[in-house]
């Protein structure tokens, strides 16, 4: 054969390998996301009420050693960020890992994990409304009003700025999220000084000997430290939000590596950082699950008002939590809708290219969340969250499986891997499936919370089955017409 023909036969034979099919889900958005706007949602997703709320009662169950669950959870959920990030770069997708899934685990596949994440984060809204109306009642003006009241209007003042332009979404998130980086970088200096000058915190001085004499670093055992590992997981939802942003960017391939790399020693200094420094100033004893541990230490050395600051920072963050939830599922919805398993008004989109059918969507199980709050408003929070940490973890493993198939492909000479990888794979991604799943088995250990969410997986499997047969008629028309317009 000639050389003109080899070169010939590589430049027609090349392209079929490297392009990816496309997303009809992706069509009509906006990339108005700068590199900025990425870089904020990545540390949005990364800082939430997890740490600023959540921590006080891990201390307190957990100890000291929670620094370590923190760590162990920001390792797998960082390989779970990596790898989307890979499959990202290999084409982005406003739809995101559901519209791999599609590629990769066929339309059940994707059914399952777009269903699974609309459940992750409308339930996550409803917490969120949840924590905010709580946190609103922190101050007496607000109390007079009811829960469910506050939950409404904040509710209807997150869909109105998602309604608006993704440009006016991700300017929100960018502030949101420098709220809470400057509210963790200044605690954490104020923390450092107390350390380094030995200032009396609580009637004691801090240092190590606040660990070792209350019990050391597992004070009640390695088990109380497991079971908080479902929490620390749900800390960390969101990181995901990356792979869905991207596809409203116009440099994925420059914003998307940055941001997902960052994300490592972001959980490294603010999570795993902050739950030291608490360690070290006051006894996990201390903390409570009704209070913020960074108020608890600032009280204890007297700083007015802190209680009142760190409310408003913690209703920062609830606001920025319910804010990507709404954002992320209506573009998940749409990639499902136009593949025939979501409702079809879920795919329209408005004249600012916002898809306001899913975003609604999810407001109107979210205003579920309302009469829940007016039904039961002390047991609204807790029973929404279980659900929730659910919905996460298998997110989690359908992105993780697909880049399992993506790598296998890749090998095969069916597509091209990015530059930007997932190291050492399959076994980083087999290692993080069993981890997620055993930190889901042992919640059967927790008898009160624990046991009760794992007795909701075949309620939830029964519903998708129920759905699949409802939808699977449906799929098959829209892939069949979709296959049709192809170009022969």
């Amino acid at each position: 054969m000639s050389k003109e023909a080899v070169e010939s036969a590589q430049a027609t034979t090349q392209p079929q390998v490297a392009a990816a099919p496309a997303d009809a889900g992706d069509a009509g958005y906006s990339k108005d996301l700068k590199a900025r706007h990425v870089n904020m949602i990545a540390i949005g997703g990364a800082i939430g009420t997890g740490l600023f709320l959540g921590a006080g009662g891990r201390l307190h169950n957990a100890g000291p050693a929670l620094a370590l669950a923190y760590l162990v959870c920001g390792v797998f959920a960082f390989f779970v960020v990596r790898a989307l990030g890979e499959l990202v770069l290999y084409r982005p997708s406003s739809g995101s890992f559901v519209s791999y899934a599609r590629e990769f685990l066929g339309e059940k596949g994707a059914y399952v994990a777009g269903w699974m994440y609309f459940l992750n984060w409308s339930t996550t809204g409803i917490a969120d409304i949840t924590a905010i109306a709580l946190y609103t009642h922190y101050w007496s003006m607000f109390t007079p009003i009811p829960q469910w009241v506050l939950a409404l209007i904040a509710l209807a003042v997150v869909l109105t700025v998602n309604l608006i332009s993704v440009k006016v979404f991700g300017e929100l998130e960018f502030w949101f999220a420098i709220i809470k980086v400057a509210t963790l970088v200044g605690f954490m200096l104020i923390g450092i000084f107390l350390l380094a000058t030995q200032h009396d915190v609580g009637g004691s001085k801090p240092g190590l000997s606040v660990i070792t004499d209350h019990g050391g670093v597992f004070p009640h055992g390695l088990m109380p430290v497991v079971l908080v590992m479902q929490g620390v997981i749900f800390a960390y939802a969101a990181l995901e939000l990356v792979g869905v942003a991207a596809g409203e960017t116009a440099e994925p391939e420059k914003v998307v590596p940055r941001a997902v790399n960052s994300i490592m020693w972001r959980v490294g200094l603010f999570y795993v950082g902050s739950v030291v420094l608490l360690a070290l100033l006051l006894p996990g004893s201390v903390y409570s699950a009704d209070q913020s541990p960074f108020v608890t230490v600032l009280s204890k050395i007297g700083v007015p008002a802190a209680g009142d600051v760190m409310n408003l920072v913690v209703l920062t963050a609830a606001m920025s939590s319910l804010n990507s939830g709404l954002y992320s599922t209506g573009r998940i919805l749409r990639s499902m809708a136009m593949a025939g398993s979501a409702p079809k008004f879920t795919r329209v989109m408005s004249r600012s290219q916002v898809p306001y059918g899913g975003i609604l969507l999810t407001c109107a199980v979210c205003v579920l969340g309302v009469g829940l709050n007016y039904l039961v408003p002390s047991k609204a929070f807790e029973i929404v969250l279980n659900v929730a940490s659910l919905a996460i973890i298998s997110t989690w493993v359908i992105i993780m499986i697909c880049h399992v198939i993506f790598v296998r492909r890749a090998r095969a000479g069916l597509v091209t891997r990015p530059h930007f990888q997932l190291k050492f794979s399959p076994v980083t991604e087999i290692a993080t499936v069993v981890f997620l799943l055993v930190c889901l088995g042992m919640m059967w250990n927790d008898e009160e919370v624990g046991r009760k969410t794992l007795l909701l997986i075949p309620v939830i499997a029964v519903m998708l089955v129920v759905g699949w047969f409802g939808i699977r008629r449906q799929v098959a028309k829209d892939a069949a017409k979709a296959s049709a317009e192809l170009p022969q």
